[in-house]
């Protein structure tokens, strides 16, 4: 019976897989499908040609530090973090550890904030960390607490106990037991194993290993790390090639497929740390990679310097940032901008090793507003947590200048009534759609003549054309969308039921 229900449940993956794969066709001649969903132009999915304007990646605005790595069971290196937005509340999870490569003294720490803005450290009293429990600890569990990564299930039908789950644990050389073990939690606070012994062993585990539920696959899915060559060990990745990210499946959360490297388009060049991989929440069939960039042996600090910030003497050798990569079939990450997303700032305390990786997961922080997290100062004194703000859908844009440019998107479907732009001009600048059919050419009283032009900073705009905003009659049919800018962005796109 056991079997039957994993052989049914693994059918059901394969199905999910298949109509992923099919749901993001890039052939010209074949009409994409995005009914009603919410597309951001973060690659070049949706687009045919360009004319004089470009895909700009939108940079993160530094909010300030809005949480100090300071108690006793905290410490310089603290790392790991997950920001997770339940509800009314906004929980963040991270590694406490006060000492260096050894891993003495992890523990799973979380903090929580009413906004995502001001943030708290709950005392709990689970666990005893110098000399007390009145401490936000909300797991010591050896290995396991190292790289502890929680998400809040998706799945349609969860039961209650595990409403939250997580993975985490290391790869012990010494030990076919190790690897990522499954935890599951029903208030994300008090966290049971969901098993006894590891649920994937196949990979080299010292990072953050992320995982969700995807509406879109209909399976679990986990990004982790591995080396391009294979070794499963990161003690000599000088010979193993780069640190790259893998990925398994998995019906139930406790029987995993066999891991997959991702491909990455272009071709990876550089390390990747970690990937804090996660569905995008206002389009979950778009995963986002807000990862960390890491150039070993890269110095960019003077030893004085280094002795100026007190960092630790192992941690100032190499530099990192954040860079954003894109997937829609769950298999490939499109490197769509080879440019930092997050570079380090003039704050000699973010260019030493290891500091700037961001937090898994962008949450919405206010009604136009969304947040990234970083950790910074690493292995140093004043390690902390750091927000960066965007608009909703900011990440990217179709970026028109002021000389004006356009352009086309490849043949689409949609189903709804409204076509609702968020955007961006400029006073002088201006934006008109034109709606053509599947061979290219503008339907009648839809063209960009026939456009209102619109003009502002709106979120979400209906477009609006001579005969009025209803496209209901065009709706299921194959058609493009011609976009005649002027210095102006477009960050994302969705069609109104």
């Amino acid at each position: 019976m056991i079997c039957n229900d994993i052989c049914k449940a693994s059918l059901a993956v394969a199905a999910g897989l298949l109509a992923l794969a099919a749901n993001h066709v890039y052939a010209a001649d074949a009409p994409l499908d995005i009914g009603s969903r919410r597309e951001l132009f973060v690659d070049r999915y949706l687009i045919e040609r360009l004319d004089n304007v470009r895909l700009k990646l939108n940079a993160p605005r530094d909010e300030g530090e809005v949480l100090r790595y300071d108690q006793p069971w905290e410490g310089p290196f603290c790392g790991y973090a997950t920001v997770i937005h339940d509800n009314d509340t906004f929980r963040l999870y991270y590694r406490g550890k006060m000492a260096g490569r050894d891993g003495a003294g992890e523990v799973t720490c979380c903090a929580q904030s009413k906004d995502g803005l001001h943030w708290i450290k709950p005392k709990l009293g689970l666990y005893e960390a110098a000399g007390s429990k009145e401490n936000n600890i909300v797991l010591a569990a050896p290995g396991v607490t190292h790289n502890f990564s929680p998400f809040l299930d998706a799945r349609p039908g969860v039961p209650k106990a595990e409403r939250f789950k997580a993975l985490g644990g290391l790869l012990d050389n010494k030990s076919p037991a190790g690897g990522l073990r499954a935890y599951a939690s029903a208030d994300g606070i008090h966290w049971q194993p969901l098993r006894d012994a590891a649920v994937i062993t196949r990979g080299a585990f010292d990072s953050q290993n992320v995982a969700f539920w995807s509406v879109t696959e209909r399976c679990y899915v986990c990004f982790f790390r591995i080396f391009s060559s294979g070794v499963t060990t990161a003690t000599q990745w000088k010979i193993a090639g780069l640190r790259t990210v893998s990925r398994a499946t998995s019906a139930d959360f406790l029987h995993w497929s066999d891991p997959q490297p991702m491909r990455f388009e272009p071709p990876q060049e550089v390390h990747i740390y970690i990937s804090q991989t996660h569905p995008y929440f206002r389009a979950p069939h778009l995963y986002v990679a807000t990862a960390a960039r890491f150039m070993p042996g890269r110095q960019s600090i003077s030893d004085a310097e280094a002795k100026l910030i007190q960092v630790n003497p192992g941690y100032y050798k190499d530099v990192s940032d954040c860079v954003l990569l894109t997937s829609r079939d769950g298999r490939t990450f499109q490197q769509t901008f080879r440019e930092a997303f997050i570079r380090p700032g003039l704050r000699l305390n973010e260019w030493v090793s290891r500091t700037g990786y961001p937090a898994l997961n962008i949450v919405q922080t206010g009604p136009a507003e969304m947040s990234l997290y970083v950790n910074q100062d690493y292995a140093q004194p004043t390690a902390h947590l750091r927000r960066y703000s965007m608009r909703l859908d900011g990440l990217a844009s179709v970026n028109a200048p002021y000389e004006g440019g356009e352009f086309v998107t490849r043949p689409l479907r949609f189903e709804g009534r409204r076509l609702l732009l968020n955007f961006a001009t400029s006073a002088a600048g201006g934006i008109r759609v034109e709606i053509q059919d599947g061979d290219g050419k503008p339907l009648p009283g839809y063209g960009a003549a026939d456009c209102v032009e619109i003009v502002g900073n709106r979120l979400e705009w209906p477009l609006r054309w001579k005969s009025g905003h209803d496209l209901g009659a065009l709706a299921g049919r194959p058609v493009r969308l011609r976009f005649v800018m002027k210095d102006a962005d477009v960050f994302a796109i969705h069609f109104d039921r």
